[in-house]
């Protein structure tokens, strides 16, 4: 008997038991051994990344979306494809999910996805066209796939400081930083373009600053934009973030200054630039752990690819 602990515990067994086969009831886009995956599959399996498209490419030309959509379908089946053969491979290497675990993650799916209710479950299922049982069977083919992913692919993959620093070396690009200023902005929202009121009030604001105010604290009490908490603090910023009048204003400015009231149709604002600093490129020690995160992705890609692969290999697939 094969026992594995698979969140919260999997027990898995010889003799794996009978599998349900998809029936053809549409038009049949591949076969692997034999299971058939149907179009409507595909598309019930892209339904988000359709849903998605026909927003973003709402009122664009209908060659556009179908050029998208096409390769929503494509990427859909090939990812069914790959589910089939890892699914193919639970069972043939001798198996079996107890339906005591199964019983327990389907409960999981109903409390989180339907916040407990059975009833707005089966009118859900019921209005896309499924039942509780291929609920069920999803439910249990996405958690065969996901311990099947964990047992093949090394989850603990150790990157050397050779390859990051390899890898930083060829990609200096990704890394450089264009000229920044440490910001602070208090921002005051005009009731038309010549409301004289507001620009009046950037003005006191200002002198108060002038005689000795902290902007920080000005920007907590006055100003009406997402950082008013933070006492207008934007962090460090570049140039190209900023619109142009105040970019113009923000790079001209000395640190520890503070700007004239910048007026504008619509707004008028007062800048510090705390500090300054030109552009370069990041060092090392600031993009490691980012290097080391894209290049152990890269690694797990590589691993399942390969692990993909072999399954492919051992196993019929035919596509229509």
């Amino acid at each position: 008997m094969k026992i594995f602990r698979f969140i919260p515990v999997l027990v898995l067994a010889l003799c794996p038991g009978p599998r349900l086969h998809a029936a053809v009831v549409d038009g049949v886009m591949a076969v692997i051994n034999d299971t058939a995956i149907t179009r409507q599959q595909v598309e019930e399996f892209a339904a988000p990344a359709i849903d998605a498209l026909q927003h973003e490419y709402a009122g664009q030309p209908e060659s556009v979306f179908q050029q998208k959509f096409v390769r929503v379908i494509n990427d859909g089946l090939q990812q069914l494809v790959e589910r089939q053969l890892i699914l193919h491979a639970f069972d043939t290497d001798g198996y079996r999910m107890p339906d005591s675990y199964l019983d327990e993650l389907v409960r999981d799916r109903v409390r989180d996805q339907f916040y407990g209710d059975r009833v707005r479950m089966m009118k859900t299922l019921q209005a896309r066209g499924k039942t509780f049982e291929s609920l069920r069977e999803d439910v249990r083919d996405q958690a065969i796939e996901s311990f099947m992913r964990s047992k093949n692919i090394a989850q603990e993959i150790v990157i050397s400081p050779y390859k990051i620093q390899t890898y930083y070396n060829a990609h200096l690009d990704d890394f450089k930083v264009e000229d920044q200023v440490q910001l602070r902005m208090i921002t005051l929202n005009k009731t038309s373009a010549d409301d004289t009121n507001t620009v009046n009030l950037a003005r006191e604001i200002r002198e108060k600053i002038a005689q000795g105010a902290s902007f920080a604290d000005m920007a907590s009490v006055y100003s009406q934009d997402a950082d008013r908490s933070r006492g207008g603090d934007k962090d460090w910023i570049g140039r190209s973030v900023l619109r142009k009048d105040l970019a113009d204003v923000a790079f001209s400015l000395q640190p520890g200054h503070v700007s004239d009231v910048i007026d504008t149709p619509d707004v008028c604002y007062l800048l510090l630039v705390e500090q300054a600093r030109p552009a370069h490129v990041k060092p090392l020690n600031e993009v490691r752990d980012d290097i080391e995160k894209t290049l152990r992705a890269q690694e797990q890609s590589r691993l399942q690819k390969q692990w993909i692969d072999r399954l492919k290999a051992k196993t019929f697939i035919l596509y229509f």
